[in-house]
Protein backbone atom coordinates (compact mmCIF):
# COMPACT_ATOMS: atom_id res chain seq x y z
CA UNK A 1 0.00 0.00 0.00
CA UNK A 2 1.53 3.24 -1.08
CA UNK A 3 1.52 6.11 1.91
CA UNK A 4 2.79 9.95 1.75
CA UNK A 5 4.77 10.84 4.51
CA UNK A 6 7.05 13.90 5.12
CA UNK A 7 10.52 13.33 4.48
CA UNK A 8 12.78 12.38 7.49
CA UNK A 9 16.49 12.24 7.48
CA UNK A 10 16.43 8.61 8.20
CA UNK A 11 14.29 8.15 5.01
CA UNK A 12 17.35 9.44 3.28
CA UNK A 13 19.35 5.90 2.34
CA UNK A 14 16.28 4.31 0.68
CA UNK A 15 15.65 7.72 -1.47
CA UNK A 16 19.61 8.19 -2.92
CA UNK A 17 18.88 5.95 -5.60
CA UNK A 18 20.58 6.47 -8.77
CA UNK A 19 17.97 7.71 -11.86
CA UNK A 20 19.03 6.60 -15.16
CA UNK A 21 20.15 8.76 -17.98
CA UNK A 22 16.27 9.05 -19.62
CA UNK A 23 15.13 10.06 -16.16
CA UNK A 24 17.99 12.33 -15.10
CA UNK A 25 17.00 14.75 -18.10
CA UNK A 26 13.64 15.30 -16.59
CA UNK A 27 13.78 15.11 -12.94
CA UNK A 28 16.25 15.34 -10.07
CA UNK A 29 17.48 13.05 -7.46
CA UNK A 30 16.32 13.50 -3.69
CA UNK A 31 19.76 14.52 -3.19
CA UNK A 32 19.66 17.34 -5.67
CA UNK A 33 16.57 18.11 -3.92
CA UNK A 34 17.29 18.36 -0.43
CA UNK A 35 20.45 20.11 -1.05
CA UNK A 36 18.04 22.68 -3.41
CA UNK A 37 15.52 23.22 -0.81
CA UNK A 38 18.81 23.90 2.00
CA UNK A 39 20.32 26.53 -0.55
CA UNK A 40 17.22 28.24 -0.93
CA UNK A 41 16.34 28.52 2.67
CA UNK A 42 12.65 29.20 1.97
CA UNK A 43 11.41 27.56 4.36
CA UNK A 44 8.41 27.06 1.78
CA UNK A 45 9.31 23.82 0.20
CA UNK A 46 8.91 20.17 1.73
CA UNK A 47 10.13 17.38 1.20
CA UNK A 48 7.97 14.12 0.91
CA UNK A 49 8.61 10.54 0.99
CA UNK A 50 6.55 7.94 -0.94
CA UNK A 51 6.45 4.77 0.91
CA UNK A 52 4.88 1.46 -0.36
CA UNK A 53 4.51 -0.72 2.74
CA UNK A 54 7.08 0.57 4.96
CA UNK A 55 9.73 0.46 2.52
CA UNK A 56 10.38 4.21 0.99
CA UNK A 57 9.97 4.06 -2.87
CA UNK A 58 10.43 7.31 -4.02
CA UNK A 59 10.31 10.93 -3.38
CA UNK A 60 9.44 14.51 -4.38
CA UNK A 61 8.91 18.27 -2.99
CA UNK A 62 5.75 20.60 -2.64
CA UNK A 63 7.18 24.13 -2.83
CA UNK A 64 4.76 26.49 -1.62
CA UNK A 65 7.18 29.73 -2.67
CA UNK A 66 7.49 31.98 -5.66
CA UNK A 67 8.56 29.33 -8.14
CA UNK A 68 5.20 28.56 -8.80
CA UNK A 69 4.07 31.70 -10.08
CA UNK A 70 6.31 30.73 -13.43
CA UNK A 71 3.29 28.13 -13.90
CA UNK A 72 0.02 30.05 -12.18
CA UNK A 73 -1.29 33.00 -10.80
CA UNK A 74 -2.76 31.62 -8.06
CA UNK A 75 -1.24 32.08 -4.55
CA UNK A 76 -2.71 29.24 -3.39
CA UNK A 77 -0.73 26.58 -5.29
CA UNK A 78 2.01 24.74 -4.65
CA UNK A 79 4.43 23.22 -7.28
CA UNK A 80 5.02 19.58 -7.36
CA UNK A 81 8.41 18.94 -8.04
CA UNK A 82 11.33 16.34 -8.30
CA UNK A 83 8.81 13.63 -8.51
CA UNK A 84 10.49 10.40 -9.22
CA UNK A 85 10.18 6.03 -7.82
CA UNK A 86 13.45 4.09 -7.28
CA UNK A 87 14.03 2.27 -10.11
CA UNK A 88 13.42 -1.23 -8.24
CA UNK A 89 9.69 -0.23 -7.55
CA UNK A 90 8.79 1.17 -11.56
CA UNK A 91 6.39 -0.29 -12.99
CA UNK A 92 4.07 -1.46 -10.08
CA UNK A 93 1.48 1.70 -9.82
CA UNK A 94 3.08 3.16 -6.92
CA UNK A 95 3.98 6.27 -9.44
CA UNK A 96 -0.14 6.28 -10.25
CA UNK A 97 -1.71 5.45 -6.69
CA UNK A 98 0.99 8.75 -4.83
CA UNK A 99 0.09 10.84 -7.61
CA UNK A 100 -3.82 10.34 -6.28
CA UNK A 101 -2.81 10.72 -3.10
CA UNK A 102 -0.76 13.85 -3.25
CA UNK A 103 -4.55 15.38 -3.23
CA UNK A 104 -5.65 14.49 -0.12
CA UNK A 105 -1.82 14.87 1.29
CA UNK A 106 -1.83 18.33 0.59
CA UNK A 107 -5.82 19.00 1.93
CA UNK A 108 -4.62 17.65 4.73
CA UNK A 109 -1.29 18.81 5.31
CA UNK A 110 -2.20 22.84 3.72
CA UNK A 111 -5.76 23.57 4.41
CA UNK A 112 -5.24 26.84 2.03
CA UNK A 113 -3.73 24.98 -0.60
CA UNK A 114 -6.25 24.81 -3.69
CA UNK A 115 -3.56 23.97 -6.80
CA UNK A 116 -1.21 21.84 -7.76
CA UNK A 117 1.16 22.69 -10.64
CA UNK A 118 4.09 21.11 -12.23
CA UNK A 119 5.97 21.44 -15.44
CA UNK A 120 6.55 18.24 -17.27
CA UNK A 121 9.49 17.63 -20.46
CA UNK A 122 7.25 17.61 -23.65
CA UNK A 123 9.23 14.55 -24.34
CA UNK A 124 8.26 12.60 -21.26
CA UNK A 125 5.10 10.64 -22.80
CA UNK A 126 4.90 8.53 -19.65
CA UNK A 127 4.89 11.45 -17.16
CA UNK A 128 2.41 13.21 -19.30
CA UNK A 129 0.04 10.12 -19.73
CA UNK A 130 0.37 9.72 -16.04
CA UNK A 131 -0.74 13.10 -15.08
CA UNK A 132 -3.27 13.44 -17.36
CA UNK A 133 -4.85 10.41 -16.39
CA UNK A 134 -5.03 11.59 -12.67
CA UNK A 135 -6.54 14.67 -13.51
CA UNK A 136 -4.33 17.03 -14.09
CA UNK A 137 -5.01 19.27 -16.98
CA UNK A 138 -2.92 20.25 -19.76
CA UNK A 139 -4.28 24.51 -21.63
CA UNK A 140 -1.42 24.27 -23.83
CA UNK A 141 0.84 26.32 -21.93
CA UNK A 142 4.30 25.67 -22.14
CA UNK A 143 7.86 27.06 -20.72
CA UNK A 144 11.35 25.89 -21.40
CA UNK A 145 13.05 24.05 -18.86
CA UNK A 146 16.63 22.83 -18.39
CA UNK A 147 15.60 19.53 -21.07
CA UNK A 148 13.71 21.30 -23.67
CA UNK A 149 10.07 22.37 -23.75
CA UNK A 150 7.80 21.82 -20.61
CA UNK A 151 3.93 21.38 -20.43
CA UNK A 152 2.62 23.37 -17.33
CA UNK A 153 -0.07 21.53 -15.91
CA UNK A 154 -2.57 22.02 -12.92
CA UNK A 155 -5.10 20.43 -10.67
CA UNK A 156 -7.56 22.11 -8.73
CA UNK A 157 -8.49 20.70 -5.51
Amino acid sequence: MVKLNFFKREDFSEVSYILDEVQSKYTSTAEFALNRIKERNTGLEFPITIFEDEKAAGFFTLDFGEDKLDLTDNPNSTLLRSLSINPKFQGKGIGKASMIQIDDFVKENFKNCDEIVLAVNQNNNSAYDLYIKVGYKFDGKTRIGRSGPQRLMYKKL
